[in-house]
């Protein structure tokens, strides 16, 4: 019996530790790769975020990220009307 919830725990553990840590540094990087930076900015931050796994992912998520250019909607901003 003991055996049995040992393998869920040991299953748990890795799912916490392994599989959402890469999940989360793969979309991650999408992130890097579809935002406007420089071909240079983007290999800092994909080096940042990849070698610094916690911190790095941290400081693109609050001051790396740019707001998109363009012709983009949105939201709670009054529509233009011509």
């Amino acid at each position: 019996m003991n055996g049995s919830r040992g393998c869920f725990f040991n299953t748990v553990l890795f799912l916490i530790c392994v599989f959402l840590p890469v999940v989360s540094h793969i979309i991650e990087t999408v992130m890097i790769w579809e935002d406007e930076h420089s071909p240079m900015g983007k290999l800092v931050w994909l080096l940042i975020v990849w070698l610094i796994p916690i911190v790095g992912s941290l400081l693109y998520l609050l001051i790396g990220q740019r707001p998109p250019s363009g012709n983009y909607i949105r939201f709670a901003q009054p529509s233009r009307q011509a």
